[in-house]
Parts: structure tokens; C-alpha cells; sequence
């Protein structure tokens, strides 16, 4: 026990070292005092009485050291004053000291984010067991584009295939909930329409409950469902007894017979909340749903089969369904020639993968140029303090003392910066989702990563450590005379040579960077620059979905929408209104096959299909080439009218007139019996996926003179103000109708215009913040240099212009100096850059990885931004007084 109380008391000595001394000193002048006024009692000088008293106590320092060693621990004392010391060399320049934690805190957490935003998508295994057997199943089109299979296709793999273990499909589902909504009106759900073996495929299984069985996937089966937890807890507070129990959806009432884990991960539809049986005719009716390509398809492998094997079998099996079932393949546009099989982790990540690799690339280059501008102050810094180094030496002090103070200042640097990096890091986690492009895989697996940070401090720590033993060892080649003398030219130049090479690499990093962003805005400004093929401005749209009894018929779905389309366009301010079956640029995608009589091709070939209400080509102001447009004429009954794009037109027709063509889509398709219908019309090529995709064909056809009429329909506005304004009086005109169904998608046709190039503005907005905290990084660097090399050589300066050099003269000597590491820095820099740019090219559109304006403009850039970081420091030495200058030598 007295042990541990004597280790505490040193411990507790050791940390409060400067009041423990203070202590102790006033009670050693007390004992001093007191022996010294005894000897002045027995006669002696004051003098002689308090020598005699120091001699007494055995000397004060001897005793003030002992007491040191008896109430502390030496090996931790001295870490400790290395502490303090340093924290008042941090105070004493904090501008140094924020700079530097700054850089450590930008480069730390900008790394961590990203690398944490990267590494659930890129690197980390899909939560499943075996994830790596799980592939994606894609029909193949004619120009080797993948596409959704059809129903026929995946019965047909179901009942012959042998490399799976399961298979499944999917469909996207949106129904709504009603009773238990907390809202006044039912509330819609993100949900999927599955075939049984969905979570088995996926290697899960429900928490509570059972999984879905094949006799719940049955044509006309049992309505049963399977929640998400968070709906679970959302809206049934976790009851377990739910199990059995009956929930409302789309009108119909539902068993629950399960919930899903907490931890499970839908990477196929992450927001799905409700999983329901696809329950399609397995008869496969050749004019049905079975044969639309609307439906994900995904399969384990049995272990031991490759994807090529399992590819190889799955197209021998296509041929033989595309003989057996030719007329429902032909009105589905045609049986593909082959099939697809792609690991599931790499088919999800396919689409984002060229963005995030170029970000990774981006914060590598900025994590680089953050390590070297802290070495680059630290050495800075250093230089300043190397005549205190070797006067420390020459009056005896340890060499390895000033070595254990300069680590001990980098780690506390390191530290603040790690510090504020993880803020850094926690902030640019959140952005990063904020500003994801919409579909982004495994976002919500997206978190800072404490991995990733250690990684990033420890880096950043190493290199401010190295940077300080550079600094020692080069105040260690200097003795006391030749530190104290800064001002020769041999000193600081032998001194500047690693600080510039340093920022010659900052400089070539930073051009790297601009480069990159420069293509990438450019690349930008030439997509937004494409035609969509419709006037977007004050347009209006929102997404309208019928469920419930009362809207069985397609007679009573198209009274409402007729109704709901009639009160809109009677509300002040709206010019025009129309309905679409799929919207241009809002993620719809609805292909059907086309045959043209003239051809004598029953295979035809597929097309985007618009099912519109007449009115909608006028709202959205597509352009008639050649012919009419639908009008009100065109109803159930009447001879079938189609318009058809100008692509459409154009690879089908050649240079023949289309107007008057027969055509048989969708459905019709093979049957001989079903009316043709005929080409009234032609119009301007839209863009429906993306403003980067190239023309595809495209028929539209009157919502009254289709098949059937589609369940969701979106609305479009065009008013005569802002659109937004008109979206409370729109929604409310449909609510006029029919005020249970919910409304989705409400935004103007601008804002989805920006949306669909979300991915490339995604990467463009990192690239522009890495090349700006690139570019400002470069020019303290090159400010400091110059400025150090400016303190450095004020004796020089000052001779100079005593010898009667002009202000002018110094201006050009010292921006020579700071130009010349600038230029060396691009010139290198631009080398890189042709190897980013060429990484690049797949985020690129319509711009070369070898644009001129963009590699000038970067140059420029930077070389203004030098000019400015020179001009600062060289006006300083250019005001410098001689006389003074030389007096303070």
C-alpha cells in the first residue's frame, strides 16, 4: 500500500510539475531564510550567512534537482516537458499552427470519407453468405445490351437449368397501406413483387415467421407478405404477434407470414419495406405480362460451376424456349440470342464504379499533397529554428533532446489535426449521401470507417515525423557559427533545395487535380448543352397510382384519369396538360416490340412505348415532323393511330415515307387477327434514359387504343409561372377526384432534367473541391518558399540594393525564384494529367481526355495563382531597408 502511494504521489508529481516546483522553491527559500538569519544572530555578514546556509543544505539546485527525482518519474517527466514545451511553441506562431493543423485536418478527413464512402461499394464483400455465387441474370438485345428478362424466360430457366441452387425474379411494387397509416390519406410503400425462392437465393431467412413457399407463388394464390423490419417497428411497434395477423395493402387484405431481420441488406431494392409473391400464370399466354421485360433476375450457383458455365447452359436452354414459345418472345420484340451472367457485386457496382475510382484517385493525389505540405512547413519551420538548435548544443544540451521535442510537436500536430480531421470526416460522410447519385449501391452501409482514419493519421503522423528527423539531422551538419549566419547563400540554399522540391510535387499534384475537374466541367457544360427534345421549362409533373376494387375494370381507370386530367386543366394559370405512361428522364424505362407489316418480320424489334393522352405531345412540346398528332379522335374503337420518332423513322423507313405505315406493338405482335395499327405521325427524338444515351426508337400511342391502361400515370403541367407553385392546386384538382390515392414524384421537369445527370455532377462537385484545396495547398506552399527564402536572404537583399539594385530588380530576382518551381511544377504536372485524363474518358461526354482549352485554362489557372503567392513576399523584399537590414547583421 505505501508503495502504490508513493507511485501515485510521483505520478501526480510528474504531471504537476511547474506548481510542484513553485512549491517546493518557496519552501526552500524559507529553510535558506531561516539558516540565514541564524548565522547573521552569531555574528556573521548577511553575505557569509547565506553561504554558509547553501552549504548547509548541500547547494539549492542540488537539492531542487534531488526533490525532482524523488516526487516524479524521470522517464516520464521528460515526455511531459516535451509536451508542454510544445505547446507553447504552438502558441507562439499560430498562424504555423493552423496551417498546418488544417492541412493535416483536410487531407485526413477528406480521405476518410471517401474511403469510407468507397469501401462498403468497391471493396467490402455483399452481406450474404457466399456472396460471391450470387449473379445477375440479363436477356441480351440485338446490339449486346442487357436487358430485364421476361417472365417466359425465367419459368423456363427454373424448370431445366442445373448450375443453381435457387433463381428469382423481381418487380418494383408500390402499394398502399391503409388502416394502419398514421396519415390521413394511405400511405405508399417502397415494396417487390418476388417468385418464392427470392431470400433463398440471397441465402436468408425471415427472423419471425417463414419464408415464402411454392404454393404462395401460384397463378390467383393466397395474398401473404413479408415485412421489412423497419416497418415492423414503424408501424406495428415491433409486435411479434403480428405473424398471422392481416394487413390492408392496395385494398386487399394481406397475411403477414414473416419479418425480415434487421440486418438484412436489399442491395436490389435497398428502400423495399413489404415483399409480396409475383404470382404470374405459369401457362405463359402469349399475349400477357409474362412476356414483358420488366423483371431482375438473380441465381447461386451451385458451388464448383463458373458464370461461364452457368452462361453457357442458360443459352442453350434460351434457344430451345425461343422455339417453343416464338410467339411470345415475338411480341416482347423478339427471343434474345443470349443471356448474361454477372456477379452481383460487380453488376451493382458497374454503373458507379469509373466515379468513384476517379473520386479515389482525387483524394489519393489530395491525402499526397496534404503529407507534403506538412512536411514542407515543418522543414520550414525547422529552418527558422536552427540557430536555436545549435546554441541549445553548444551549451551542452543532449542531442537527442531537441530530437524527442520536435516528434513530440509533429505528434501533437498530428493529433489536433487527426482531431479535427475526424470532424472533417464525419461532416463529409454525411455530404457524400447527400449528394449521392439516386441509386447509389449500399449507401446506407456507408459510415467513417475507423479503419480508414487510423490509416490516414498514421500516414500524415509518419510524415511530419520524418520531416522533423530531416530537420535535425540538417541543423546537425551545421555548427553553432554557420546556424547563427542564416543569411548565407550556401546555408539557405543547401536548406531550400528539399522545401522546394516538395512544393514542385505540390504543384504537379495540383495540375493534376485542376486538369481532372476541368474536364469533367466541360464535360458538363456539353451534356446540359444536349437537346433533351422537349421544352422543359415551366413543366410540371407528378406520378399518380390507382389501387382498390373499384379500379379493376380499365373502363373505370380511364374515367378517373379522363376526370382527374379535366380538373387540371381547368386551374388558373395551367396552359396545358397531358398523361404518360413513362416520363422522359425520371428513371422510367418501358420497352415493346414493334412489327411493320411492310417488313414481314414477325420478330420486329423493340421500342419505347408512351401510352399518352391527347394533349401530351403539345404540353411537353415535342416537335411534329411529318404528319398529325394524336387527338381526341383516337379512342377505343377507332382505327389505331401511332406517331413514331425520327429514329424510329429513320432505321425502319430509310428514306421511305413512314406516314400511313402498318405496325403491330406490343401484344399485337405475331397475331394476324388483331387489327393493324397505322402510322399518323412522326416526331422529334427524345431523350428518355439518360441526355447522354443516344437516340433510341420510340412509338407513341393513345392511352384509350392500348392494350390496357397502365395502373401509374404521371401527370404533366405546363403553367404559366413557376411550376412548383402549381404543384399544392394540381395535387389537390386529382384529390378533387379520388382523394385516397397518394401522389408521388412531384417536381418540375427542370429539376429531373438536373437529376439524370446527378452522377456526373456528383463527381464534378468533388473533383472542383479537391482541385480548389489542391490549388490553395500549392500556393502556401509556394508562398512559404519564397517568403522563407526572402527571411533567409535578407543580408543578400540588402547588399544588393546597396550596390544600387532597383526595386524592380528584386521583384524580378525573387518572383524568378517562385515562377521557376511553378513551371517546373506544371510541366510535370500536365504529364500526369494525360494519364488522369485518359482514366477519365468514361465520365467524359463530348470532350476529349486531350482537350486544349481545358489543359490551357488549368495552366493559366495555376500560373495566376503563383504570380499572386510570389507577389506577396517579393514586394516585401523589395521594401527592404539596407541601412537596417545591414545594422541588425
Amino acid at each position: 500500500m505505501r508503495k502504490l502511494r508513493a507511485l501515485w504521489k510521483r505520478m501526480y508529481g510528474s504531471f504537476r510539475a511547474p506548481i510542484v516546483d513553485d512549491e517546493f522553491a518557496d519552501e526552500l527559500d524559507s529553510h535558506i531564510a531561516l539558516h540565514t538569519e541564524e548565522g547573521v544572530r552569531a555574528g556573521l555578514s548577511p553575505v557569509e550567512a547565506r553561504r554558509r546556509a547553501l552549504i548547509r543544505l548541500g547547494g539549492a539546485e542540488q537539492v531542487r534537482q534531488a526533490y525532482r527525482e524523488q516526487r516524479s518519474i524521470p522517464w516520464l517527466e521528460k515526455p511531459l516537458q516535451d509536451v508542454r514545451f510544445g505547446m507553447r511553441m504552438m502558441t507562439r506562431k499560430p498562424a504555423f499552427t493552423a496551417v498546418a493543423v488544417l492541412t493535416l485536418a483536410i487531407g485526413i478527413g477528406a480521405s476518410t470519407a471517401i474511403f469510407s464512402a468507397v469501401k462498403p461499394i468497391l471493396i467490402d464483400p455483399l452481406p450474404y453468405p457466399h456472396a460471391g455465387r450470387i449473379m445477375m441474370l440479363w436477356e441480351m438485345r440485338k446490339d449486346s445490351a442487357p436487358m430485364d428478362v421476361t417472365f417466359g424466360t425465367f419459368h423456363g430457366f427454373e424448370e431445366r437449368s442445373r448450375s443453381f441452387d435457387a433463381m428469382a425474379v423481381m418487380k418494383p411494387w408500390q402499394p398502399a397501406m391503409t388502416e394502419t397509416s398514421q396519415f390521413d390519406r394511405p400511405e405508399r410503400l417502397q415494396a417487390q413483387r418476388v417468385s418464392a425462392n427470392y431470400f433463398r437465393t440471397f441465402g436468408v431467412a425471415p427472423l419471425l415467421g417463414r419464408d415464402f413457399e411454392q404454393a404462395d407463388d401460384r397463378f390467383q394464390g393466397p395474398n401473404v407478405a413479408i415485412l421489412s423490419d423497419r416497418l415492423w417497428r414503424r408501424h406495428f411497434a415491433a409486435d411479434a404477434a403480428i405473424v398471422g395477423k392481416q394487413v390492408r395493402l392496395d385494398d386487399s387484405l394481406y397475411t403477414v407470414i414473416g419479418v425480415m431481420p434487421a440486418e438484412f441488406e436489399n442491395v436490389l431494392a435497398p428502400t423495399a419495406e413489404v415483399w409480396a409473391p409475383l404470382q404470374y400464370d405459369p401457362s405463359l399466354p402469349a399475349d400477357g405480362r409474362e412476356w414483358g421485360h420488366h423483371l431482375r433476375m438473380v441465381g447461386r450457383l451451385k458451388a464448383g460451376v463458373s458464370s461461364s458455365q452457368a452462361r453457357d447452359e442458360l443459352s442453350g436452354i434460351l434457344h430451345t424456349l425461343a422455339q417453343s414459345f416464338a410467339r411470345g418472345y415475338n411480341s416482347s420484340g423478339g427471343a434474345p440470342d443470349a443471356m448474361a451472367v454477372n456477379p452481383l457485386e460487380r453488376d451493382l457496382t458497374q454503373g458507379v464504379r469509373p466515379a468513384l475510382l476517379a473520386i479515389l484517385g482525387a483524394v489519393i493525389l489530395l491525402l499526397l499533397i496534404a503529407c507534403v505540405n506538412v512536411a514542407h512547413l515543418l522543414l520550414a519551420r525547422g529552418g527558422q529554428r536552427s540557430s536555436e538548435f545549435a546554441m541549445r548544443a553548444a551549451l551542452g544540451a543532449d542531442h537527442g533532446r531537441p530530437v524527442g521535442q520536435l516528434l513530440t510537436e509533429s505528434l501533437m500536430l498530428a493529433a489536433l489535426g487527426g482531431a479535427l480531421g475526424l470532424a472533417v470526416a464525419l461532416a463529409g460522410v454525411r455530404a457524400l449521401v447527400a449528394l449521392s447519385p439516386q441509386g447509389l449501391p449500399r449507401a446506407s452501409a456507408i459510415h467513417v470507417d475507423g479503419g480508414v482514419f487510423l490509416f490516414a493519421f498514421c500516414i500524415t503522423a509518419l510524415i511530419a515525423m520524418v520531416a522533423c528527423m530531416v530537420q535535425t539531422w540538417q541543423a546537425s551538419r551545421c555548427g553553432l557559427n554557420n546556424s547563427m549566419r542564416q543569411t548565407s547563400r550556401h546555408i539557405a540554399g543547401g536548406r531550400q533545395w528539399t522545401r522546394r522540391t516538395l512544393v514542385v510535387t505540390e504543384v504537379s499534384l495540383a495540375v493534376v487535380l485542376l486538369v481532372s475537374a476541368g474536364l469533367l466541367l466541360r464535360s458538363m457544360q456539353r451534356l446540359f448543352a444536349v437537346a433533351p427534345g422537349f421544352d422543359a421549362s415551366h413543366l410540371l409533373t407528378m406520378q399518380v397510382e390507382e389501387y382498390g376494387h373499384r379500379f379493376l375494370s380499365d373502363a373505370a381507370r380511364v374515367r378517373f384519369y379522363a376526370q382527374a386530367l379535366d380538373t387540371v386543366r381547368r386551374i388558373p394559370g395551367v396552359v396545358s396538360a397531358g398523361l404518360t405512361a413513362q416520363l422522359p428522364l425520371s428513371g422510367d424505362y418501358d420497352v415493346y416490340g414493334v412489327e411493320v407489316e411492310s417488313e414481314h418480320n414477325l420478330l420486329g424489334g423493340a421500342a419505347l412505348r408512351y401510352a399518352v393522352t391527347p394533349g401530351y405531345i403539345e404540353t411537353m412540346r415535342i416537335p411534329l415532323r411529318r404528319g398529325r398528332l394524336l387527338n381526341e379522335a383516337d379512342v377505343a374503337g377507332a382505327p389505331v393511330a401511332v406517331l413514331i420518332n425520327e429514329s424510329f423513322a429513320r432505321r425502319r423507313f430509310g428514306g421511305k415515307d413512314p406516314i400511313g405505315q402498318h405496325v403491330h406493338a406490343g401484344p399485337d405482335m405475331g397475331h394476324a387477327d388483331r387489327p393493324w395499327a397505322t402510322i399518323v405521325g412522326v416526331v422529334g427524338n427524345v431523350k428518355q434514359a439518360s441526355l447522354a444515351i443516344g437516340d433510341e426508337d420510340a412509338f407513341y400511342i393513345s392511352t384509350a387504343q392500348w392494350a390496357w391502361t397502365d395502373e401509374v400515370q404521371s401527370v404533366v403541367v405546363r403553367t404559366r409561372g413557376d411550376a412548383l407553385t402549381f404543384a399544392p392546386a394540381v395535387r389537390d384538382a386529382i384529390w378533387s377526384v379520388d382523394r385516397d390515392l397518394p401522389i408521388e414524384r412531384i417536381a418540375s421537369v427542370e429539376n429531373l432534367l438536373a437529376a439524370s445527370a446527378r452522377e456526373r455532377r456528383f463527381v464534378l462537385i468533388l473533383f472542383e473541391a479537391f482541385g480548389l484545396a489542391a490549388l490553395t495547398l500549392a500556393a502556401i506552399g509556394i508562398y512559404g518558399v519564397v517568403a522563407g527564402s526572402v527571411n533567409e536572404r535578407t543580408r543578400e537583399i540588402s547588399v544588393r540594393a546597396a550596390l544600387g539594385a532597383t526595386r524592380g530588380d528584386i521583384l524580378v530576382l525573387v518572383m524568378r525564384q517562385g515562377m521557376a518551381m511553378s513551371a517546373v511544377g506544371l510541366a510535370i504536372g500536365l504529364c500526369g494529367a494525360l494519364a488522369a485524363g485518359r482514366a477519365l474518358t468514361s465520365l467524359l461526354f463530348s470532350v476529349t481526355w486531350l482537350d486544349g482549352v481545358t489543359y490551357f485554362g488549368a495552366a493559366a489557372l495555376l500560373l495566376g495563382v503563383s504570380v499572386i503567392a510570389c507577389l506577396i513576399p517579393a514586394r516585401r523584399a523589395a521594401s527592404i531597408d539596407p541601412a537596417q537590414a545591414l545594422r541588425a547583421e
